[in-house]
């Protein structure tokens, strides 16, 4: 197989999931049903958010934009799937796959982000709540926005811009369902040395220092919870941060997953498999955690759904 510096005229295989045909229409039938509950039930959340003045708080601020991210994470990787898996094609433009990638390590970025600043907005409500509303204004909240999602662009355009300088042969089978950073990266016939290199720092930026500052944000708020003298004060306390938490334990738990499971196997299937969790389920799972968990948005989805159905 030929060499190509420009990586214009390469071509990528996206093996995906199983090569079973009567799996794969299976596969089809699954991966639509998820990408429709996902787009749905964030949209709900949305609509529910931005229709009911009572949440308009900050907490339902970072929510709203979690739920888009989720939708746009989602709209990045399974569409491309479901059409490969139809047309029984398992290629993709060089240029799709880098586009692909480009996008899933934004939002995927941008999520880290967007739960350490719903983990900071936690730590005020409970360790400052007299003074909440000053802290914790829209100013500030949009400035959380704004740089989380230029940090974000900024290391998926550089990380994508240097695999630009890398070799690649024709067609070249990549064992996974969508294009991801550290497998085309893998597949490349030139030296990667620098691209690993700006992946770990990558990792260690968004995943380390964003999941050390919800540590940090939580072990405040235990502390401070914990000084309340009564028990249902306590329980209220730790209320308001049940959702956020089973969110960020599912989303670093299935990231963990991932990560172990690649470095435990050999088999580039089971971590593919593994992947699913991590880019595909924790998106259609957080409608409903944050649905079935909280009070007002629970009300709210009633109420717009109620609105929606009699509009019909």
């Amino acid at each position: 197989m030929g060499l190509t510096n420009q990586t214009a005229a390469a071509h990528f295989l996206l093996l995906g999931l199983s090569n079973d045909p009567e799996l794969q229409l299976a596969m089809f039938g699954l991966f639509l049903f998820i990408y429709l509950v996902t787009v749905i039930g964030n949209l709900l959340i949305i609509l529910a958010i931005h229709s009911y003045s009572h949440l308009h708080t900050p907490m339902y601020f970072f929510i709203s934009n979690l739920s888009l991210t989720d939708i746009c994470t989602s709209t990045t990787i399974i569409p491309k799937m479901l059409v490969n898996i139809q047309e029984q094609n398992l290629s993709i433009t060089f240029a799709g796959c880098l586009t692909q990638a480009c996008f899933t390590m934004l939002f995927a970025s941008l999520e880290c982000c967007l739960l350490a600043a719903m983990a900071y907005d936690r730590y005020v409500a409970i360790c400052y709540p007299l003074r909440y509303t000053v802290i914790m204004n829209w100013h500030l909240c949009s400035q959380l926005i704004l740089f989380s999602l230029f940090s974000s662009i900024v290391n998926a355009l550089l990380l994508s811009l240097m695999v630009l300088r890398l070799s690649f042969c024709k067609d070249i089978a990549i064992p996974h369902f969508f294009c991801e950073i550290t497998q085309i990266i893998k597949v490349a016939c030139s030296d990667t040395f620098i691209n690993n290199i700006l992946i770990y720092i990558a990792g260690l930026t968004f995943g380390g220092i964003t999941f050390s500052g919800i540590i940090f944000s939580y072990t405040e708020v235990f502390s401070s919870v914990l000084k309340i003298p009564s028990v249902q004060g306590r329980y209220k306390a730790f209320s308001t941060c049940g959702s956020h938490l089973s969110v960020v334990s599912l989303f670093y738990g299935t990231g963990l997953g991932v990560c172990i499971s690649s470095a435990v196997t050999d088999s580039p299937r089971m971590t593919a498999a593994a992947s699913v969790m991590y880019t595909v389920m924790t998106q259609m799972l957080n409608p409903f955690i944050y649905s079935l968990r909280n009070k007002d948005m629970k009300e709210a989805l009633r109420k717009l759904i109620g609105r929606m159905a009699s509009l019909l």
